[in-house]
């Protein structure tokens, strides 16, 4: 990773670090979670933006990083750090063994495929209601929320962790984008028949990117659990899929910073429809259209295309 893109990165998480100490309670409260959704979306992102895998299903590696923490902590009385590693092992087996026999197949029949293993993922959820409590799902004990002195129930402690978290994502994603593998997953977007036969494992690469981009996915799911304090079946749904790719399309696939920047934008976008009329969905799928429309390549990648080429 070069100078220039450490500096940018660090210069956005020092913002976002400043952030809590001048943006009223609701904006900052707003703010963690955006960057827990952020997480999610920049692993999707290493699987779509970097990699061409179009994806449906990444809301069951979400899912799984969800319930591997929130069921140890509530039904086996883990503390956080052993259920966050936990959640972090399952999401990696289940994207180890998803990726296995999805990438068999390939442009729409990837994403079809992913798509049934979500929803065998939220149906399981359901079925087992008696320990998830499916769509109702369940509360995590505030008391367990905590690692040592930090209380991660508490505005400032939730803020900081997820701020932790999405900074060690950015940074690792920066660096990992930027190394000869990261380049090789570039070049398997754009033509994975030259990569093939310039004797790269083509398979195997794309089942190793869609497995680190699951367990990011899963460490998003075990944050948004651990942090606010909820684990629902609800999460596992369709739309939880869809919603990282909007992320990752609003701000520019294949950049660093783009899931983050549509991430922010999608949320308010909502969050201040939704104060004008009870049809804000309308509203918001109208600005998508137009946004996908006049910003094919995202807000972010757009401004990388025609003014600063040196983006990230």
């Amino acid at each position: 990773m070069s100078h220039r893109d450490t500096f940018l990165h660090l210069s956005v998480i020092a913002v976002l670090f400043a952030a809590f100490f001048v943006l009223p309670a609701y904006h900052s409260g707003s703010l963690a979670r955006i960057m827990v959704l952020a997480i999610y979306a920049m692993g999707y992102n290493l699987a779509f933006g970097y990699t061409g895998l179009l994806s449906l299903g990444h809301a069951l590696f979400f899912a799984a990083g969800m319930y591997g923490l929130g069921l140890t902590m509530q039904l086996g009385g883990w503390a956080a750090i052993p259920a966050f590693a936990l959640a972090l092992v399952a999401s990696l087996v289940v994207a180890g063994v998803v990726g296995v026999l999805a990438l068999r197949t390939r442009g729409v029949g990837f994403m079809i495929v992913t798509l049934m293993f979500a929803q065998a993922g939220y149906l399981t959820a359901l079925y087992f209601v008696q320990y998830t409590r499916g769509d109702e799902g369940f509360v995590i004990d505030q008391a367990a929320r905590a690692i040592g002195p930090a209380d991660l129930s508490s505005e400032a402690g939730r803020y900081f962790a997820a701020l932790f978290l999405f900074a060690v994502t950015l940074l690792v994603i920066g660096a990992l984008v930027r190394a000869p593998f990261g380049r090789t997953l570039i070049a398997i977007r754009e033509n994975e028949a030259r990569a093939t036969m310039l004797g790269y494992d083509v398979q195997r690469l794309k089942w190793i990117a869609l497995v680190v981009s699951g367990t990011i996915s899963g460490a998003a799911g075990a944050a948004y659990a651990l942090l606010f304090g909820y684990a629902g079946a609800s999460f596992a749904g369709v739309q939880y899929s869809i919603f990282p790719l909007l992320y990752v399309l609003l701000g520019g696939a294949g950049t660093t910073l783009g899931p983050l920047i549509g991430a922010i934008f999608m949320f308010y976008l909502i969050d201040l429809s939704s104060g004008i009329t009870n049809a804000y969905m309308l509203i918001a799928g109208v600005v998508l259209v137009l946004l996908t429309m006049f910003l094919p390549h995202g807000i972010l990648g757009t401004l990388r295309k025609r003014a600063l080429p040196w983006l990230p």
